[in-house]
């Protein structure tokens, strides 16, 4: 086994051990992947002072989201078919990030349900919705998560039609997966993951089992998203969700101040700048780029999560700088869990944390909570 030691290593071992068009359905983006070039190079872009001779004897990264005690200023963002990139992928994920000190949040395109999860890991979990046609979907899905005693309902708004990721189709990609012509290489030179796959509870979407019809595949699950996602949502429908669910609610899928001022309006508790990982709108900004003005915005009037890119633990502390409560890692999620499952997830959330911590200490702060822009210098050429 080689050396791991950064988020890279863990993309590099997953694209070895999870077939392409899993790998590919995480790790590219929609139409010309602009936006998802954009979230890494607008990062890489933002530069640290360094500060030297600051007593650092006591450091800290340990913060809360959503009045919930976390680690660091980090949550793993909710992810679609999870539990094929490594059965039961959603229970492994949650035992990693519960047992380290971080949330995690299911989706509900998850591979395991609410249930399963719930059940393996005996700890609530956030719980990620999208707004249906079928109300009373949504309403049962709801109660769902209420009874699986989730603390906070992450509600997707940046996804009423669906972006073109081409990747996808050309790469075959099925719920559950079958095996062709086309893809009979790439599962026959992974056996593990084949092995863990039927092993697992599930292999299709636990969430929908009652909603999706025949047994899935992406031709169904693309004409369900457009027979069943609500083209129709707006504000108003914000109440409606209020109305059946009395715990935290955060938006997902900010990238406007405009839109960040109408959430707060609203009264969620907190919201996402994100721009779905650079697979939906393609030709949106960075998420990086938009975060100080939508901070301004909010003005603290509710939390402000990020996400987009994030990759290492420098990425963190430069979100918190600009005025993130912390970060969801969706990508390097997925890459740590192909890799090496539970103890991928673990091992990067280490690695994260190590990072960060590191990083804090050289720009001469000794807690994340005391972070400011002034720790941070734009590049000028």
């Amino acid at each position: 086994m080689p050396i791991i030691n950064c988020i890279e290593d863990l993309r590099l071992l997953a694209r070895r051990r999870v077939p392409r068009a899993l790998f590919e359905y995480a790790d590219r983006g929609s139409y010309d992947e602009l936006t998802l070039r954009r979230n890494r190079a607008d990062l890489d872009a933002l530069e640290f002072r360094q500060r030297i001779l600051v007593d650092l004897s006591a450091l800290s990264v340990q913060t809360t989201l959503l009045g919930q005690s976390a680690a660091m200023p980090l949550a793993i963002a909710p992810t679609g078919m999870t539990g094929l990139f490594y059965g039961n992928g959603e229970i492994h994920g949650a035992r990693a990030a519960q047992a380290f000190g971080v949330p995690f949040c299911l989706s509900t395109l998850s591979i395991c349900s609410i249930e399963d999860v719930r059940e393996a890991t005996g700890q609530p979990f956030w719980f990620q919705l999208y707004l249906m046609r079928d109300r009373g979907f949504n309403e049962e899905l709801i109660a769902r998560a209420h009874a699986a005693q989730c603390p906070v309902l992450v509600l997707t708004v940046d996804l009423p039609v669906q972006g073109l990721r081409r990747r996808d189709a050309k790469n075959g990609l099925t719920v559950p997966p079958r095996l062709t012509l086309r893809n009979a290489a790439e599962i026959a030179l992974r056996p593990m993951w084949v092995l863990r796959l039927l092993r697992a509870r599930r292999r299709s979407y636990g969430n929908l089992v009652s909603h999706l019809p025949g047994t899935g595949g992406l031709v169904t699950l693309s004409q369900w998203i457009a027979t069943q996602f609500d083209r129709s949502v707006t504000w108003k429908d914000i109440d409606w969700l209020r109305q059946r669910w009395n715990g935290r609610l955060i938006v997902k899928g900010i990238l406007d101040a405009e839109d960040a001022r109408a959430a707060c309006a609203a009264g969620v508790d907190a919201l996402v700048v994100s721009n779905h990982g650079g697979r939906q709108l393609d030709g949106a900004p960075s998420t990086i780029s938009v975060l100080p003005e939508i901070v301004a915005a909010v003005a603290g009037r509710c939390e402000v999560l990020f996400d987009g890119g994030v990759r290492c633990g420098q990425d963190i502390l430069k979100a918190v700088a600009l005025g993130a409560r912390g970060c969801l890692i969706g990508k390097s999620f997925l890459y740590a869990l192909g890799a090496m499952g539970e103890k991928g997830v673990t091992l990067a959330l280490n690695i994260l944390r190590d990072e960060l911590t590191a990083t804090l200490a050289l720009t001469g702060r000794t807690r994340i909570e005391a972070v400011d822009a002034g720790i941070l210098r734009r590049r000028t050429a």
